[in-house]
């Protein structure tokens, strides 16, 4: 029986505490930041553990740290002080804590022995480094011995000792000869893991007097050599062959301890003749896969990254032809410490609380301790806000006293781990690391992120706004991410502007302004299309693109997806690509690449080259029929069919399509039997019973398919009982009280015989019944009635004929019929998430009240009247529905502050179940739709009148109306914006003291509780003083006015006379030269290409010619000087506005007829004709 946990009341109030644990504050890896920041030492670079040094070179112990301020550093050796200012032989690096022994400069290695610590501290703490155990390394002679020669029998076993001297790091062992070759190694003779050299039986071959046992020492760089070995082999006839004996290890069982990580080796290495072969498994295991190896043909076992789970029995089994030695080899697999969760630096504002969590594992289970700056906690000075338990630290409602550098000790026999880890208790006010005043650009439709990555303690809280006096941004079309990040999913038009990051916590506030821009996107309008092209004909690609006008678009042509051929052939224009005198080579698909800076667009082109027309020569054509069929070798279930070929007629027949005709069954219907290479000219044919067959052949090849050949004897084969059953039963109920067992019928030559019927079985399943059979024939539907309402089936149907029984078909599960849902699902429920969608939970019905397969579940949904305008419409019920067993559904598209009801059915496949109660829920208020309409009218000098309409969709209360409107200078420069707010009630507004004779922008929208809708904007003009305008209609009709344009006139004729003389003469008149003299704006220049004047801006013209503009005579404006502002079209003009102001319209050249009253300030008139003088 199971115990019961408990934990006891301060561990529950502990794991209550750590619950409530606020998490600290995360520093931006901000290089700036960083700097300014106070912050403990960091141990950041140390030497190892065990530093094994070379005692002839300068002793290096490392020891880096960074903090703020910068930290100095101190040194323990042996446990105490060590003063390098007493040590001449001792230096420590500048703003570093390393030290430099110089052994090079008469120092010794060996008296610098010892346990080193280095110690990092600034005004916040102190971090430690680890043990660092420095010794020199050692590589000693080999003591001076006298070898006697070895005389061994041939086919006994042999070991060579090679006994290294003890050295610092242990010594790597090998064999070789006076010639310094290494000596060959074999599954016979091999290296064991202690240096020896063993020999599993001796051979003549082995006799030698230079077997050297070489130690290098790879610290030193040094090699020492023993003194040579000397065998000699004698023989004995006959040889005795002996069984295995293990030479290592000894005995029959041994241990091995080894560490978690490490590699552990296993060896075993016997004698024997014939040379035995080794073997290992693990007993009650299996080896671990992926990390076990074999080497030194396979006497040695490795396994690599051991674990405690490689604990165990490992035997090795040493084998040859006169019998078996085996050894078992304990492993137990110990651990250093090694971390679980080692503890972390952490940052906390006054007042907050966190923990350090200090957690490791080994074997034996490691004890864990703790010290503050170093200092064991248990003797450090006190800090009210720390409190230790176990291997947790738990801190609470801190201050920046608090701060100090915490080490975590974990050790074991085998070893230690030491982790610092800060705790930096910071008061910072906000700060926006992010750069001000960023521009953003994205492609409209596509996701914009707006970056305003902070730090503060404590964290401060982040706020959006947009424009200079925007509100603070909310709603679905926002997602607020933690880092700071402003996401706009899908940024629009309207979505350009400054935005503005504010950041704040109770030290202060700071914030960051940024602009996003919104770019149309690049697209291809022309693309290339697929070409066939002859060989050295020429051939274009087009790829004609539209973008942003602010992005410039580079065009790359590629080929199969790689750079163009370095050819003079392929042409790259600005919005094609040829290429000349193509050849097969050219063929593949082209493919033109669109990249501007924010968006890339492609589209590609197969090109297929192929060969001209050939002349024409060898006629091909099918081929001719075969004819001649016989059929021999006439069996129950097969027969011969052999014929002769038709000609080929210029293309060899590839195969031969044999087709059969049943003229018992379906007399007149061919059908596929098989087809034969064409080298074949004969086929063993597979028959069924009760079958009159006749063949006929078809011969095939690369053109097409000849005529049939004329059809063979008919051959009638005997009748059997059917071999097959029919396929595809199903057992489906059509009513409620019915099961319809339906099947596909044998086709005529699956009979196999004469009467074919059919045995109908069925049973219910998982009630023990016997099977009721009825037989039936010329059917494929048999229907039993009376059945329960959708019950499960076991369902069977056999062929049979006059001759037996086809084989036990197999059984199939249907189902009776369906009826309609017993019940309504309940406790439906409806959240509604915002103004247009809702999410509505039921309870799934019991299954067994479902009668039926079930489908899903529909819920019917429907407005009642709008809460805004208490009016009822007709009622318009809509349908979802979800398939499967789902309990919860989302309601899209509802509208705004409006009543709504619903039900919810259970859905079979016979229909519906019954309704659930009608739930009734209200969408709340949302943003109005702009007004359905803004008229100006009634123009006076200093006077405009407003009428409007109310939104078409208010989606709630209307609390306001906002006007905003400006004026728009001569240069079309907007002027200063005016905000007027007008109660929900009104419906039109006169606004006085404008200027008379200037143009004025509207903007008008509808405001709800929750915002402002979208705005309808207008213009209009306030008139003109009467006596200006009639001084204009005066001075047009002045004499002297009419003498001057005759006057202008004049001269430019006398000027073309004087060029075209001079022209006719040979000379060279400077008509730019003359026109630069004669600045008068009304003559335009010269166009450079031919030579032409410009044209004569007259009356009729809004505003007077730029100096090099052409304007053509049809009065419509080019394409490329299309891309000014509104001042380019004329005050004349009605163009059209979207809803944020940006121009739509399209200059025709036409005006159109305004409000009565309501004339331009730029009327045609004399008096603009005179302003290009002035």
């Amino acid at each position: 029986m199971m115990k019961k946990m408990s934990i006891p009341t301060s561990k529950a109030s502990l794991v209550l505490f750590l619950c409530q644990i606020i998490s600290a504050l995360d520093v931006p890896l901000d290089s700036k930041l960083l700097e300014e920041l106070s912050q403990p030492p960091t141990i950041t670079q140390q030497s190892p553990k065990d530093y094994i040094v070379d005692p002839r070179e300068n002793i290096v112990i490392q020891c880096e740290a960074k903090g703020k301020p910068p930290p100095s550093f101190s040194w323990t050796r042996n446990g105490t002080h060590f003063d390098i200012d007493k040590d001449a032989q001792v230096t420590m690096k500048p703003n570093s804590g390393t030290l430099v022994v110089n052994i090079m400069n008469g120092g010794k290695a060996e008296a610098y022995e010892g346990v080193y610590q280095c110690t990092a501290r600034n005004e916040r703490g102190a971090a430690i480094s680890n043990n660092i155990v420095i010794r020199p390394s050692r590589s000693p002679l080999w003591t001076k011995e006298k070898l006697e020669p070895n005389h061994v029998r041939e086919g006994d076993s042999l070991v060579l000792h090679c006994r290294p001297p003890v050295g610092l790091p242990p010594p790597i062992i090998f064999w070789m000869d006076n010639a310094f070759q290494r000596l060959p190694q074999s599954e016979r003779v091999s290296q064991g893991l202690n240096g020896d050299l063993y020999f599993s039986n001796v051979q003549p071959e082995d006799t030698r007097e230079d077997y050297i046992c070489y130690a290098r020492f790879n610290h030193t760089q040094t090699i020492q050599q023993k003194q040579p070995i000397s065998v000699k082999v004698f023989s004995t006839k006959p040889v005795t062959e002996r069984q295995p004996v293990l030479l290592t290890p000894t005995g029959s069982t041994s241990t091995k301890v080894e560490l978690r990580g490490n590699v552990l080796l296993l060896e075993c290495i016997a004698a024997g003749l014939p040379t035995p072969v080794i073997r290992w498994i693990k007993e009650g295991g299996e080896l671990p896969a992926n990390r076990t190896f074999f080497e030194n043909f396979k006497k040695t076992l490795k396994i690599i990254d051991v674990s405690e789970a490689d604990s165990g029995n490992y035997k090795c089994i040493a084998r040859n032809t006169l019998g078996s030695v085996h050894h078992v080899i304990s492993v137990t697999v110990k651990a250093a410490p090694y971390w679980i969760t080692a503890p972390r630096n952490l940052v906390l504002s006054p007042g907050e609380d966190g923990t350090l969590i200090c957690r490791a594992n080994g074997n034996p289970k490691p004890s864990i301790s703790w010290l503050a700056n170093g200092v064991p906690i248990a003797i450090a000075p006190e800090d009210p806000s720390r409190k230790v338990d176990g291997d947790t630290i738990i801190f609470s409602h801190v201050q920046e006293r608090s701060s100090a550098v915490y080490q975590c000790n974990a050790s074991n026999e085998y070893g230690y781990l030491l982790a610092n880890a800060f705790v930096n208790v910071l008061a910072e006010p906000p700060r926006i690391l992010t750069p001000a005043n960023k521009l953003y650009q994205v492609i409209a439709d596509s996701p914009a992120l707006l970056d305003c990555a902070y730090f503060g303690s404590p964290k401060p809280e982040i706020e959006w706004f947009k424009g200079v006096k925007g509100s603070i941004l909310r709603g679905n079309e926002y997602v607020f991410h933690d880092n700071g990040t402003l996401e706009i999913p899908v940024a629009q038009k309207n979505s350009a502007g400054t935005y503005t990051c504010v950041a704040r916590n109770e030290l202060g506030k700071i914030q960051n302004e940024m602009q996003l821009e919104i770019k149309d996107p690049t697209m291809i309008i022309k693309q290339p299309e697929y070409k066939v092209i002859q060989r050295y004909g020429q051939v274009s690609f087009e790829c004609i693109i539209k973008h942003d006008s602010t992005l410039l678009p580079t065009v790359t042509w590629l080929k199969n997806n790689d750079e163009l051929p370095d050819d003079e052939r392929f042409l790259v224009g600005k919005d094609n690509l040829t290429i000349m005198n193509v050849t097969d080579k050219d063929d593949g698909t082209y493919t033109c690449i669109v990249n501007t800076t924010l968006d890339s667009v492609s589209a590609s082109a197969v090109l297929t080259v192929v060969a001209a027309p050939p002349t024409p020569a060898i006629i091909y054509a099918r081929p001719n029929p075969p004819f001649d069929l016989e059929l021999t070798g006439q069996l129950e279930r097969s027969i011969d069919l052999s014929w002769i070929p038709g000609d080929e007629n210029n293309s060899p027949i590839t195969n031969f399509v044999i087709e059969y005709e049943d003229a018992l069954h379906e007399p007149g219907v061919w059908h596929y039997q098989t087809e034969v290479p064409g080298t074949q000219t004969t086929a063993q044919l597979k028959l069924s019973p009760y079958v009159n067959y006749s063949f006929r052949v078809i011969a095939v090849n690369k053109i097409g398919r000849s005529q049939p050949s004329e059809p063979s004897e008919q051959y009638l084969t005997k009748s059997a009982s059917p071999d097959e059953n029919p396929a595809n039963v199903q057992g489906i109920g059509s009513e409620p009280d019915n099961l319809v067992i339906t099947w596909e019928p044998l086709k005529g030559f699956q009979s196999n015989g004469p009467g074919l019927q059919y045995k109908v079985s069925w049973r219910q399943k998982d009630v023990d019944d016997e099977w009721t059979s009825v037989i039936v024939a010329n059917v494929s539907k048999y229907i039993v009635s009376g059945t329960p309402t959708f019950v499960p089936y076991e369902v069977k149907v056999q062929a049979l004929n006059d001759l037996g029984y086809a084989p036990e078909p197999s059984e199939v599960i249907g189902h009776s019929g369906e009826d309609l849902p017993m019940v309504a699902p309940g406790n439906v429920q409806v959240h509604v998430i915002n103004s247009t969608l809702a999410k509505v939970h039921w309870d799934p019905v019991p299954l067994k009240t479902v009668r039926g397969h079930l489908q899903g579940y529909k819920v019917y949904y429907w407005k009642v009247q709008s809460l805004s305008r208490r009016s009822r419409r007709h009622i318009e019920k809509k349908i979802l529905t979800f398939r499967g067993n789902k309990t919860f559904g989302m309601l899209p598209g509802l509208e705004p502050y409006s009543s709504y009801k619903l039900n919810v059915r259970v859905v079979n496949g016979k229909g519906e179940g019954p309704a659930s109660p009608d739930k009734v829920f209200n969408t709340p208020e949302g943003v109005p739709s702009s007004p359905s309409f803004l008229k100006i009218t009634n123009p006076t000098l200093d006077s405009l009148t407003l009428e409007w309409g109310s939104p078409t969709h208010p989606n709630g209360v209307l609390i306001s109306y906002t006007l905003k409107f400006q004026p728009i200078n001569n240069t079309h420069e907007l002027g200063p914006l005016v905000e007027i707010k007008i109660p929900a009630n009104e419906s039109s507004l006169i606004l006085k003291n404008l200027n008379y004779s200037t143009r004025y922008k509207f903007y008008f929208n509808a405001q709800t509780s929750v915002g402002s809708g979208s705005q309808i904007t207008e213009e209009a003009v306030t008139i003109m003083d009467e006596a200006m305008a009639s001084r204009q209609v005066d001075i047009a009709t002045q004499g002297w006015f009419i003498g001057l344009m005759c006057a202008v006139a004049l001269l430019i004729l006398i000027l073309l006379i004087v060029c075209f003389i001079r022209r006719n003469k040979g000379g060279k008149y400077p008509v730019k030269e003359k026109e630069d003299a004669h600045a008068d704006p009304e003559i335009q220049p010269m166009k450079e290409d031919d030579g032409t004047f410009g044209e004569y801006s007259d009356a009729e013209d809004h505003k007077p010619l730029k100096k090099g503009s052409r304007t053509p005579s049809d009065r419509t404006v080019k394409k490329e000087d299309s891309d000014d502002s509104l001042v380019d079209y004329g005050e004349g003009v009605n163009g059209q506005f979207n809803e944020d102001g940006s121009f739509i319209g399209q200059y025709s050249g036409k005006k159109e007829k305004e409000p009565e009253g309501n004339e331009s300030s730029e009327a045609p008139s004399p008096v603009n004709a005179m302003n290009s003088f002035v």
